[in-house]
């Protein structure tokens, strides 16, 4: 037989093997070998060989969240990463947070920090981009599990809540309560963590679980309103509940952006000596509401670091291999130019120091 003749037989045979599904077979570890060289040529094709991570916040206009971007950009930037970034449209939408994230998995992110809008239904879409190998970590809010995350990096809600309520009792001595809560919105663990901590804070429940989505109730609460954490529709709740009961003389809001509107309505209504507002975030417009008397008290938190440890985490697990795990808290402060005795605090001064977002 020529060598033409075996030549044209071999490839032949070569080609009718490549053709025929049964006719090979791939061992476990190369078809493994195989998979993992895909994945990794795809993750490079997507990011031209730099590590991507992503930061999916509940909305890009809360000073909160936009110093949270610029805390993760800036460390994004010191370990040369790129960072993506989303947000919904609103506090409270799951929907833009879905695609956010699914855009960022697409793209070949190693992980995800995600502060959930709503703590229950984003678990699914967290589900699938962890089993594909994302890491993801939730920032400031845990979500309903807090097992639904690898990690979560954030304030301790429920004692932020319990420093103003502390606080508050503290300062309201010898006068009965009248409280309006003006809090986020059904079902979400931040909202209820800060409200049941105030409560709990101030005496009127006990033995609450921190981790409870639940809200705590009692007869001195007369009007409880949902607000998202947005300033307009902390005005128009504060309204209604002054409408409903005009002798409120506390209030307690989810947030400062809340707690500002709050104010608005109760300025208009000629009661800003009358009731006190007490409060959570510390960014540097809240304090300087501390200094103008707009809000009495608030209990500081730092995006910065939650947003800088975040990156570093992801980072740490793109090019070692450590994958965070557990929850790391990320402080609180009560600010107050009011202390009181028992209550540890710090004054505006250092909340000055302190804080985020535009002076």
């Amino acid at each position: 037989m020529s060598l033409k003749r075996v030549a044209a037989l071999l490839i032949a045979g070569v080609m009718l093997a490549a053709c025929s599904g049964s006719s090979t077979t791939q061992t476990p570890a190369a078809s493994a070998a195989a998979s993992a060289a895909a994945s990794a040529a795809a993750s490079g094709a997507a990011s031209g060989g730099q590590i991507i991570v992503g930061l999916i916040t509940k909305t890009d206009t809360n000073p909160f969240f936009v110093k949270m971007k610029e805390g993760a950009q800036a460390k994004a930037t010191e370990l040369g990463i790129k960072l993506m970034t989303g947000a919904g449209a609103k506090d409270g939408d799951n929907t833009g947070q879905v695609t956010a994230l699914e855009n960022m998995v697409n793209a070949g992110a190693k992980g995800v920090l995600i502060t959930p809008s709503d703590t229950k239904a984003i678990v699914p879409s967290i589900q699938k981009a962890r089993d594909k190998g994302v890491v993801v970590i939730a920032l400031d809010t845990a979500t309903d599990p807090q097992s639904a995350v690898d990690a979560l990096f954030a304030t301790n809600n429920f004692n932020a809540g319990l420093l103003i309520g502390q606080w508050a009792k503290a300062y309201m001595a010898g006068k009965t309560p009248v409280i309006a809560t003006l809090d986020l919105q059904p079902g979400i663990t931040v909202g209820a963590q800060r409200h049941n901590g105030f409560l709990q804070g101030y005496g009127l429940a006990s033995g609450i679980d921190p981790n409870s989505t639940d809200l705590a109730t009692n007869a001195a609460v007369v009007c409880s309103l949902d607000t998202h954490g947005d300033q307009t529709e902390g005005q128009t709740a504060m309204e209604n509940c002054l409408t409903k009961n005009p002798n409120i003389n506390l209030v307690y809001t989810i947030n400062e952006p809340a707690a500002f509107g709050a104010y608005q309505a109760i300025k208009s209504a000629g009661k800003d000596k009358a009731i006190t507002i007490v409060s959570v975030d510390g960014g540097c417009q809240g304090v300087q509401g501390v200094v103008d008397g707009k809000i009495a008290a608030t209990s500081q938190q730092y995006p910065l670091k939650m947003a800088s440890l975040g990156v570093q985490a992801l980072y740490d697990y793109a090019t070692k291999g450590t994958k965070p795990s557990g929850y790391t808290d990320t402080g609180v402060t009560l600010i107050t130019d009011k202390t009181q005795t028992g209550v540890d605090s710090k004054d505006s001064t250092y909340g000055t120091a302190n804080c985020w977002g535009t002076k």
